[in-house]
């Protein structure tokens, strides 16, 4: 780097500052980040790096000096005896060699190093007087956090009360893993609403709710790392601390392993560089902790960051293409969602050719244009998105994006709604939203007709024999013989789809209306706690709320819906063809006594007789709970076919392990 005098570096660091202090307050207090985070890290070391050309130029202000986020106005605050500080981050072999060199230099010898996965997701601290959990916030600035107490006790893995009678804090972090955080965008994206940017700001954006019912909607996890004080605990390194935070009952991430000096370190970095994709959960690096608590204590902290762990930060994983078409397909709600169509390109393991926009302000505010070269990302390890757009490969005769203002299936003028960022079409029978209305009602997790696609349905509707949900139940054989494709056996299969979908428990058709809000899961808390539709029609939005994990948005929208004169219409039209309107599941009040009640379960492996989803539902309707990781906690292992490192995790802590035909018998059992 050339010389720069210090009025040069002053004038540089002027623009700076203000640029990293806007982009720190929409990741961390808005949850809605504005850059990349290889971006804030490129600008942010830049900083750093004149900053220390100059250190009379550093000011209380710079983002250099701070700790965290802005604590929200709303909440109580909390006031950290100990800081809750931030780690330093490194991004090459070269800076982890440096942080190594400084630790043995300090210590004077080769030391051991905890390495843990760095999860995508926010810094929590857990207060606990005599075994009861009785404080939970977050890190905030470092030193005044916010009061999230109610919102904690939602989470599950969150023990409310230890197996020992101890007084300490513990800390770790709160996340959303990469399939939760897929349903909760895809619900907002359904809605309008403005979609998280990564599981790391849906999991903020969950746990900073004034609502603890939002929360508790939401499956939030967490992995602790951290006691902050041992008082009555015989820990002496990291290792120890992170098998007792275990055996008192806190979820440990199980990845973590103890190695001498860097080599294992860089194998470890090596290893989950190439699983991240396949992992439930978002990370975005590796931390190295040393291991022995007293020379953690030994080598402190500066004012921001300990001096005995570092951050490894991965290369972020993009990719180039071109912009070809910008297409616009319309959902069941009537949102308009624009997609990128592009050249296709290798993508973190996968070939990627489309990439969502997901409204027209992310196309405005990253002015993508057809035509343009653009930088690609997978938002979460999962989405594929569009980073930037690469503007000097932009070229001469590019135009701005065209939005439409007529929808482009029905031509109804289309609008915002409010407070929603979407293009929404109002018209109810606008063609492409009935069909994905009535494909919505015949899925899996809805009615479960299994035949009645996407494809067979278009068929139906431009037939006209299909216009509406219940005319699936009034198709007749010679309906399905003017089918392309349709023989006898196809159309007696699907017949007899439709016909065993009428015996539902009422929680599928619940979910299957479309009622906006309601999801699966919402459709069964209904069903379980009114016991019919009926009564579910007949409710107040008050005894709706009156329901646990119910919130207004939900009650309203229930109670909206069904005092629609054409809801109640086509509700009569259904129970005219005999389709089940009660609750006949099996209630979590009333859970049945299986061999699978009150156990933590994961499933891994290839099954030949069950689809996962599906089994894992069944396992929570008799009172399991189902997760994707094996720890000291896990009761037992369903291995499948090509069990992995899951079997031999199981197999080392001694965790019972059964096989499908296994598994067969005790669902058999549980039935009867």
């Amino acid at each position: 780097m050339a010389d720069l005098t210090k009025e040069q570096v002053n004038e540089e660091l002027a623009k700076i500052r203000p640029q990293l202090n806007d982009w720190r307050d929409a990741y961390y207090t808005k949850d809605a980040p504005v850059v990349e985070d290889n971006v804030y890290d490129k600008l942010y070391n830049r900083l750093l790096e004149l900053e220390q050309m100059y250190p009379e130029l550093v000011t209380s202000d710079s983002p250099s000096q701070e700790v965290g986020d802005v604590t929200l106005p709303d909440f109580n605050k909390v006031t950290h005896d100990i800081p809750m500080l931030s780690m330093g981050d490194v991004f090459s072999e070269a800076e982890l060699a440096d942080f190594n060199d400084r630790i043995e230099k300090n210590v004077g010898h080769e030391v051991d190093y905890n390495v843990e996965l760095k999860i995508d997701g926010l810094s929590l601290s857990l207060i606990y007087e005599n075994g009861i959990l009785v404080q939970g916030s977050t890190r905030g600035n470092g030193t005044i956090g916010e009061n999230v107490t109610d919102n904690v006790r939602t989470i599950k893995d969150i023990p409310q009360k230890l197996s020992r009678p101890l007084s300490f804090e513990v800390r770790g972090e709160c996340f959303m893993s990469k399939k939760e955080f897929l349903r909760l965008n895809q619900e907002r994206e359904n809605e309008g609403q403005q979609v998280f940017a990564n599981p790391r700001n849906a999991a903020a954006g969950s746990l900073r709710q004034l609502d603890p019912k939002v929360t508790a909607s939401r499956k939030l996890d967490t992995f602790m790392y951290t006691i902050v004080t041992f008082d009555g605990l015989n820990v002496t390194t990291q290792h120890e601390a992170l098998e007792t935070l275990q055996e008192l009952g806190f979820n440990v991430n199980p990845t973590a392993q103890v190695t001498t000096g860097l080599k294992g370190v860089k194998n470890f970095i090596e290893h989950y560089g190439e699983l991240r994709d396949s992992l439930d959960y978002g990370i975005d690096g590796v931390v190295l902790k040393v291991d022995d608590l007293a020379i953690q204590r030994d080598l402190g902290n500066t004012v921001k960051v300990p001096r005995w762990e570092i951050a490894y930060k991965f290369p972020p994983e993009q990719a180039e293409s071109v912009v070809r078409e910008i297409t616009w397909t319309i959902g069941r709600t009537g949102v308009l969602t624009p997609t990128a169509v592009m050249d296709p390109v290798s993508l973190a393991g996968t070939t990627v050719a489309r990439a969502t926009l997901h409204n027209e302000d992310m196309i405005r505010q990253k002015d993508i244009r057809v035509g343009d070269t653009v930088l690609l990302h997978k938002a979460g390890d999962i989405i594929p998105e569009v980073s930037q757009v690469v503007l000097s490969k932009r070229p001469d005769d590019s135009v701005p994006a065209e939005i439409p203002t007529h929808c482009p299936y029905c031509n109804s003028e289309l609008i915002h709604l409010e407070d929603e960022v979407a293009l929404r079409c109002i018209n109810p029978k606008c063609p492409a939203q009935v069909k994905e209305q009535l494909t919505h009602f015949a899925s899996r997790n809805a009615m479960n007709i299994d035949g009645l696609g996407p494809k067979i349905i278009e068929q139906l509707y431009t037939k006209k024999l299909v216009q509406d949900v219940a005319d699936i139940y009034k198709l007749t054989a010679d309906d399905l013989e003017t089918l392309d494709g349709f023989k006898e056996k196809s159309i007696n299969n699907l017949l007899t789809a439709i016909d065993n979908s009428k015996s539902n428990s009422v929680e599928r058709l619940i979910f299957g209306l479309g009622i906006r809000h309601v999801g699966a899961k919402a459709g069964r808390i209904l069903a379980e706690n009114f016991g019919n539709l009926d009564n579910l029609m007949a409710a107040s939005t008050e005894e709706i709320l009156a329901v646990n994990t119910m919130g207004e948005i939900i009650a309203d929208s229930i109670a909206t819906y069904f005092a629609n004169d054409d809801v109640k219409k086509l509700i009569n039209e259904l129970k005219s063809v005999n389709i089940n309107m009660n609750f006949i599941g099996s209630s979590n009040s009333n859970e049945t006594n299986s061999h699978f009640t009150d156990k933590i379960i994961v499933i891994t492996g290839t099954l030949q007789n069950y689809k996962r989803s599906e089994l894992a539902e069944t396992l929570e309707n008799l009172g399991a709970k189902v997760t994707g990781s094996v720890t000291k906690k896990t009761d037992i292992l369903i291995a499948g076919e090509k069990a992995g490192s899951k079997l031999t995790k199981a197999q080392q802590l001694g965790t019972q392990i059964i096989d499908e035909a296994t598994l067969s018998d005790y669902l058999d059992d549980a039935k009867e």
